[in-house]
């Protein structure tokens, strides 16, 4: 029996792709630093279980399929504090980010239609893009241009007559890019004057650094009819497990076309939305500490990183990803054999490669996502046996 094409385009996640590498590893008592999955080490703040735990109805019952008016109406305040005015209607909750996602591209794709999106991508956007028929175009980007994508010249040149979409990530996952204000306004004319959706996905929104201001797509009321905003609880609260994301936009259609996709899957979970809104009542205040320590961290690893002769690397701006590119030539290969042989004081390291992560064929093949989501001491450590493992693979006479 032949499996469907849709499904045989998809990637596997490079994230989780090698887990039973390093699974394998610690089954036989290796330590093994995980840089490859952006699961803060963060708490979750006490709030959200407090809030569950006070749930004293008898019965757990389904959800409105839109979620519930109480964390709408929380995530209306906090819309609302950036500039962008929402009413409840503008707001579907959905089963994490992902699910808004899906809804996204369903809702605008018909088969052929292309997204243009800049490579390196986050792999579920090509997933969900397959899914809904629609054709991934990519916008690549360079390593040794710090990933900037925010050239009209080079997305109005990816634009055809089957283009619906642009999709994109601000602050960006994997490469931590975070656009200027100047750069998302140049976006905002590009899509309003081709006639695109614009997808942004904006759950990083909070982790800036160096002094740069959080911004939201939102804010241009002149792309309100083509703007389509993701959002989560996932990274801006540690919450990642809980799966509350939101799909917003402001225009009608949209909305009724995402409320007909929630219908089918019935409800958001009743428990984690409660703990969710609980979430949305915290002091803006909360960020701060979590940024310092995110932007500690960043420097950190960027610091170790800089030791690996022949490695490019940019300082990320935001999120929690750094992305390098590595002196060897199979960036996959070398991760099986960090796993499988490399131990140094019994310990190795697992990152995320990229290949995964383009359309262009053959791009990627040597470059790595860290997630900056452990101690700083951790980090450097983790850091350290990339680098060791490095020498050690080329004194193998390996590239």
């Amino acid at each position: 029996m032949e499996l469907s094409k849709k499904v045989q385009q998809m990637h596997l996640s490079p994230i989780r792709k090698f887990n039973g590498y390093a699974i394998d590893a610690r089954a036989k008592g290796i330590k093994v630093y995980n840089l490859n999955i952006g699961q803060p080490d963060i708490k979750t703040p006490k709030e959200f279980m407090q809030a569950i735990r006070s749930f004293d109805q008898e019965v757990l019952a389904y959800s409105e399929s839109a979620g519930s008016k109480e964390l709408q109406d929380n995530v209306i305040k906090y819309y609302k504090k950036l500039g962008v005015e929402l009413q409840n209607q503008n707001v579907q909750i959905t089963n994490g980010g992902s699910e808004a996602l899906s809804m996204a591209y369903t809702s605008i794709l018909n088969p052929g239609d292309e997204v243009l999106v800049p490579e390196p991508f986050y792999t579920n956007y090509h997933t969900f893009i397959t899914s809904a028929e629609g054709k991934v175009v990519p916008i690549t980007t360079k390593a040794e241009e710090a990933y900037n994508y925010a050239f009209r010249d080079r997305i109005e040149a990816k634009i055809t007559k089957n283009t619906k979409a642009l999709s994109i990530v601000n602050p960006g996952n994997p490469t931590g890019h975070v656009l200027t204000k100047d750069e998302m306004r140049m976006i905002a004319d590009v899509v309003k004057e081709n006639n695109l959706w614009l997808i942004a996905d904006e759950v990083y929104r909070e982790f800036v650094y160096d002094g740069l201001p959080m911004a939201s797509f939102g804010e241009f009321d002149d792309i309100k009819d083509r703007l389509i905003i993701i959002d989560s609880i996932s990274k801006r609260f540690s919450a990642c497990g809980a799966r509350v994301g939101m799909l917003i936009s402001r225009n009608e259609d949209i909305m009724q076309s995402a409320l007909k996709l929630a219908q089918g899957r019935l409800c958001p979970a009743t428990l984690e939305m409660l703990g969710a809104k609980a979430l949305y009542d915290l002091d803006a205040s909360y960020f701060d500490d979590i940024k310092k320590e995110y932007e500690e961290r960043r420097n950190a690893a960027y610091e170790e990183v800089m030791k690996i002769e022949g490695a490019v690397c940019a300082m990320p701006k935001g999120a929690f990803y750094m992305m390098v590119k590595l002196p060897i030539e199979d960036a996959e290969e070398f991760l099986i054999w960090l796993l499988t042989e490399f131990r140094d004081n019994n310990e190795t390291v697992m990152y995320a490669p990229m290949k995964s992560c383009y359309a262009t064929p053959n791009l990627g093949k040597n470059e790595i996502r860290l997630a900056y989501v452990l101690q700083k001491k951790d980090l450097v450590r983790s850091v350290e046996l990339i680098r060791l493992g490095i020498e050690k693979y080329k004194s193998l006479g390996k590239r």
